[in-house]
């Protein structure tokens, strides 16, 4: 296990957080605190997010959940640019930092993954069949 500050993916979330919280601060003062507020609050809740997968055993829940953020994000950053609240450049920066984000945590989602041991029938010894 890794410190967490350290991973690719860590420094991708944490830069889109500072990328954030530097855009929503010049968007109108009516959506500032709702759409604004909502997208920094899921940057630093999928930062918190991978450093709470990098401690776990089990690390699927908290990166499904991150992708879930991720993806709200997006969401938001989509519809941030469309009522041109933040401008083409800084949506196609953000969501190069999310795409990176997505990746990562899809990768480390399927290393995360152990499949099920495959358990076979027990066998029959031949002779109990023919007696």
């Amino acid at each position: 296990m890794a410190i967490h500050h350290q991973l690719p993916i860590y420094k991708a979330a944490y830069g889109l957080l500072k990328l954030m919280t530097t855009i929503t601060k010049n968007m109108p003062k009516d959506f500032k605190a709702s759409i604004g507020g909502e997208i920094r609050s899921l940057c630093v809740q999928s930062v918190i997010l991978i450093a709470r997968a990098n401690a776990a055993q089990d690390k699927a829940p908290h990166l499904t959940t991150l992708l879930e953020h991720i993806h709200a994000a997006e969401i938001l950053l989509r519809l941030s640019q469309d009522m041109r609240f933040i401008s083409t450049g800084q949506y196609a920066t953000a969501i190069s930092l999310t795409d990176v984000i997505g990746k990562q945590a899809n990768g480390w989602r399927k290393s995360a993954i152990v499949p099920a041991p495959v358990t076979s029938p027990p066998r029959q010894s031949c002779q109990s069949e023919i007696f």
